[in-house]
């Protein structure tokens, strides 16, 4: 295949959001263009959770995706054109009469997304023990929030092979392995109900598996208190704090029924972030969203963000990386046996360093060579020379001396600072 071919070969999954403009880097971004194997826009180096994409179709079909073959059917629907599983998110609407001067008026707010309950009362408290900016009220930064959590708890690369890149046909087979395997024994949906619900449930089956031999100690202990103790009862798994009568709690299947979370703690243990629409991991104790239950299991290439499935990848700088993906971050030249510079934890070739972030020397105005010695004070810098660190009036060397700043300037004495600043 010729590079033109390759180039529009790649192109065809590379449309998805183009043009669109960077929320974070405003207008020093030209608009969105996906990296050929990175998972960030070629102009301004951000991921495409960060631009204006309208991703709603894309995001629930790669839900739909990992729902699929699962007991979370329920949740998709395959679509007869193509047969594609789409995720059937429960969006609430709500209405609420406010008075105006002549009529009433309705006020109108749509959530994007919302527990699905069959009690939208119980749905709406949950909602209401978010913190505001994480609500995903259509349009608002709540909406925002999550559109993001999305791209990042649930990559579609760490499900999906077709997503990634140049996977050898061994890389794939693992990695639809590694899936069906988390599918079954780490993937669940946050469950919301009132802690008496539970426990009223918990009863009923206990007194099913007992016949009339009465309740379980537990159940049974619930009885004797009064509503206030029973009340108290309850503990958040995250926060420990007791949970107030009345209010709606999350619970995790795979956890077990006598753990809930406050909706507010139902979060991620490495990242802290709310589990995006309530999707889980669960491992050893603890909840994780999708991508940093996956990091727990496997080792993830620092240059395109997927997982590593070769027996084959290279350590640096604390990250692991696919031998082809330890590239020059601005210019993509590999980067085995060369120079490179750690510049925000990204690795770039020297000659990229010395044009796009080398420090610019106060004496000569030319870049600091990354190799060279150099003094740097209030984020100015120097070469580390006779003919560069000098005293900005009489030129003396200060290598190794005293000396005065002021304002990018240095000076070997109060005298030579009078002289220039008088």
């Amino acid at each position: 295949m010729d590079l033109e071919s390759k180039v529009k070969k790649m192109g065809l999954g590379h449309e998805q959001g183009f043009g669109a403009p960077c929320l974070k880097c405003k207008d020093k971004c030209e608009g969105f263009e996906l990296h050929f194997w990175r998972k960030i826009c070629r102009n301004c180096k951000c991921g495409q959770e960060e631009h204006d994409v309208l991703t709603s179709n894309e995001e629930d079909r790669k839900v739909g995706k990992l729902f699929e073959d699962t007991k979370y059917t329920t949740l998709i629907a395959k679509l007869k054109n193509d047969g594609i599983p789409m995720y059937k998110r429960n969006v609430m609407i709500l209405t609420n009469p406010v008075p105006a001067k002549k009529n009433i008026s309705i006020n109108t707010v749509t959530y994007e997304w919302a527990p699905p309950v069959q009690n939208q009362t119980l749905a709406r408290q949950y909602m209401q023990m978010l913190p505001k900016e994480k609500q995903p009220v259509a349009g608002s930064e709540g909406a925002q929030y999550r559109k993001k959590q999305l791209a990042k708890q649930l990559p579609a690369h760490d499900q999906d092979p077709s997503k990634c890149h140049e996977l050898s046909p061994s890389e794939v087979k693992q990695m639809e392995q590694f899936v069906k395997k988390y599918k079954n024994e780490a993937l669940g949906v946050g469950d919301v109900k009132l802690p008496g619900e539970v426990e009223t449930r918990a009863a009923d089956k206990n007194n099913l598996n007992n016949g009339d031999r009465g309740t379980s100690a537990a159940v049974g202990a619930m009885e004797d208190k009064s509503p206030d103790q029973k009340a108290s009862q309850y503990s958040c798994y995250c926060c420990k704090l007791i949970m107030k009568e009345g209010d709606p709690a999350v619970y995790a299947e795979r956890a077990g029924y006598d753990k809930l979370w406050h909706p507010a703690c139902f979060v991620c243990c490495t990242c802290s972030e709310l589990l995006v629409d309530m999707i889980y991991f669960w491992k050893n104790g603890n909840l994780y969203c999708g991508r940093h239950y996956c990091d727990s299991e496997k080792p993830r290439c620092a240059g395109c963000d997927e997982l590593i499935f070769s027996n084959e990848y290279t350590q640096a700088e604390g990250q692991n990386w696919h031998l082809k993906h330890f590239c020059c971050f601005d210019c993509d030249c590999v980067l085995a046996g060369e120079i490179y510079v750690m510049v925000n934890d990204k690795p770039v070739c020297k000659p990229c360093y010395v044009k796009n972030h080398a420090a610019i020397c106060q004496g000569c105005h030319n870049a600091i060579d990354p190799e060279v010695q150099r003094v740097t004070y209030n984020n100015f810098n120097w070469h580390a020379t006779q003919e560069c660190f000098l005293c900005s009036c009489c030129s003396k060397c200060l290598i190794g001396q005293k000396f005065m700043p002021v304002e990018g300037m240095v000076f070997c004495s109060v005298e030579c600072k009078k002289k220039i600043m008088s």
